[in-house]
Order: C-alpha cells, then sequence, then structure tokens
C-alpha cells in the first residue's frame, strides 16, 4: 500500500482501515502461532500498513487544528 494513496482518503474511511488491519493482524498472529501461516512476512507488511494509516491520520488531525 503507498502512502499516496493513502493520504487522499478522508478520515473516517482511514479510520475503518485502522480497524480492519488491526483485525487483520489478529488473525495472521493467530494463525503463526498455531503454524498455519506460511508467508510470515505478510505479518510485517500489514504492521507497515498500519502505521502508514495512522501517520497520515496524524498528519491530517494536525492540519485540521
Amino acid at each position: 500500500m503507498k502512502f499516496k494513496d493513502i493520504n487522499v482518503k478522508p478520515v473516517a474511511e482511514l479510520e475503518q482501515m485502522v480497524n480492519d488491519l488491526k483485525a487483520e493482524l489478529f488473525t495472521l498472529r493467530f494463525q503463526n502461532s498455531t503454524g498455519q501461516l506460511d508467508q510470515t512476512h505478510k505479518i510485517k507488511m500489514v504492521r507497515q500498513d498500519i502505521a502508514k494509516v495512522l501517520t497520515a491520520l496524524s498528519q491530517k488531525n494536525r492540519g485540521a487544528q
């Protein structure tokens, strides 16, 4: 997920994305602990996507003040 794509989305959609990504991360961690996850790099990718979305949210909130 590119930061440019994230940055143009509205705040409500970004908040929904954070919730969805956190749920996905929970699922991936659960699969990893039970040995069902073959592509463990996805955990890192989802964590990075969460950070990108939270950064965009922070910038939008800071700009609104």
